[in-house]
């Protein structure tokens, strides 16, 4: 089965290949295609998270009201959850569903002879790490970090509605990524980076969009 998907994608990334010329911008556009696909679930998760975010007042209230009552404090969150129509799940949705494609592409963009002598801008070989230079005897693979600065504004923008160490271990992701990916083949480090510039971009917007909601409401409440 995994041989099969790993089969299928490298042939539609060849066959995009073969039409733009170059297996780095084939990347850059399957990483967009992806990114299409779960643009809506993606999202609704945002929006979901946004609720989430403003109803952190309500739920702290109710925590220190039933502090003592962790049964009632549940039901309490639950019906203030089904009264404003969110599921704090949603926020995590995204991420699961995209762990499969990640797997999926690691294997494929990891295990790929054809990416081999590839290159794409800076980057010599997709096949291997992006090193331009060596300091100190360590490589320096730019593209690494370049990933996790996207995962931290990324981080920044989206909202949450954690907090204490479990919203400063949100914040501290980039860094475990960017030590996991530094030695990865360069394609498959592009296809994050990629993902993090496409999922900026729709949080961009996304949170515009609800801003701009928030502002007509007020306006039409006042």
């Amino acid at each position: 089965m995994i041989h099969q998907l790993t089969t299928l994608v490298m042939e539609l990334l060849t066959l995009i290949k073969n039409i733009v010329g170059s297996y780095g911008l084939a990347i850059v556009i399957l990483t967009g295609i992806v990114k299409l696909i779960f643009w809506p679930i993606t999202h609704k998760s945002t929006v979901s998270m946004n609720k989430m975010q403003s109803l952190q007042p309500k739920l702290k209230k109710l925590k220190e009201e039933y502090k003592d009552d962790r049964m009632k404090l549940n039901q309490k969150m639950q019906e203030l959850w089904k009264e404003e129509g969110v599921n704090p799940i949603s926020g995590c949705l995204p991420i699961l569903i995209q762990i499969p494609v990640f797997l999926v592409l690691y294997w494929t963009l990891n295990n790929a002879p054809e990416l081999k002598d590839s290159s794409f801008l800076w980057i010599k070989d997709l096949s291997k790490p992006d090193t331009v230079a060596y300091i100190f005897n360590l490589p320096l693979n730019p593209l690494a970090f370049i990933m996790a600065g996207t995962m931290l504004i990324q981080q920044l923008m989206s909202p949450t509605a954690a907090d204490g160490p479990q919203a400063k271990m949100m914040l501290v992701m980039p860094i475990i990524f960017l030590f996991f990916f530094y030695s990865m083949p360069s394609g498959l480090t592009l296809y994050w980076t990629v993902n993090q510039i496409f999922t900026i971009i729709q949080l961009f917007f996304t949170n515009k969009k609800i801003k701009a909601e928030k502002i007509s409401d007020s306006k039409a409440k006042g």
